[in-house]
């Protein structure tokens, strides 16, 4: 074997919450059952017992989508585009769904602890802890952001599906290649998946008051003010028909 599974025991996947940066020394170890460790496992091998070199080749090319370096270089060119453009609600949005999200990721990773499906081989080496997917919750968390601010401007609905398919398309490349290239279960990447539509779901809601105050009070001045010029361009006529 060119590596080595981790162990199942009594079919259950168990992940102990052990990590000394997180809980005291003197508290109780706990430990997560996984009901679907037997299809993580199966799932898993599978994909390492067929990895090829060019396999591996395509399958770098679509995690790199959810890579840190690419999701930092995409932010930094969009927080510029909204500065420029002083969309202020937008740019706290995305910096706390998607920096922000990623961040709670990395804790949830250090709580669960669970180790990767393979570590080492001659196409996979793997460090850190697997649940949840960090690469997929990444690229949840930045397409469907995207597609959160895109989806307004857009008007036919072909152009709307098409952006949400774009952004649903991206994400399961990412998470598939994880799971091929055996750096996480398919339990990882679900779950990065649907902790990371949660949070845009969480941002969505608790970003509305920002929006609403930021969009209403510039209406005020541009409102008030054609009225003030309508009435001193109304009041002189009235005036020399009366006299």
């Amino acid at each position: 074997m060119f590596c080595r599974l981790t162990s199942i025991k009594s079919g259950l996947d168990l992940t102990a919450l052990t990590t000394p940066l997180i809980l005291p020394q003197n508290c109780v170890a706990l430990a997560m059952a996984n009901p679907l460790a037997g299809p993580d496992h199966e799932v898993a091998g599978w994909f390492h017992a067929h990895l090829t070199r060019t396999f591996v080749s395509v399958l770098r090319a679509f995690t790199e989508f959810g890579s840190g370096e690419w999701i930092g270089v995409v932010l930094f060119f969009t927080v510029l585009f909204f500065v420029w453009k002083k969309w202020w609600p937008s740019l706290v949005t995305l910096i706390v769904a998607v920096p922000g999200g990623m961040m709670l990721n990395e804790l949830v990773k250090q709580l669960v602890h669970r180790h990767r499906p393979f570590v080492d081989g001659p196409f996979v080496d793997w460090s850190g802890y697997s649940f949840a997917s960090g690469h997929t919750i990444g690229a949840t968390l930045l397409y469907g952001q995207l597609a959160l601010f895109i989806l307004p401007a857009m008007k036919a609905r072909h152009w709307r599906r098409l952006t949400i398919f774009s952004a649903a398309l991206l994400i399961a490349l990412v998470g598939f290649s994880r799971i091929a290239l055996g750096a996480h279960f398919l339990t990882d990447v679900l779950a990065a998946i649907v902790f990371g539509v949660l949070w845009l779901a969480f941002c969505l809601i608790a970003g509305k008051p920002l929006r609403r105050s930021v969009v209403l009070t510039p209406d005020v001045p541009l409102v008030s003010e054609p009225v003030l010029v309508r009435v001193e361009e109304t009041q002189p006529p009235s005036q020399s028909f009366l006299s």
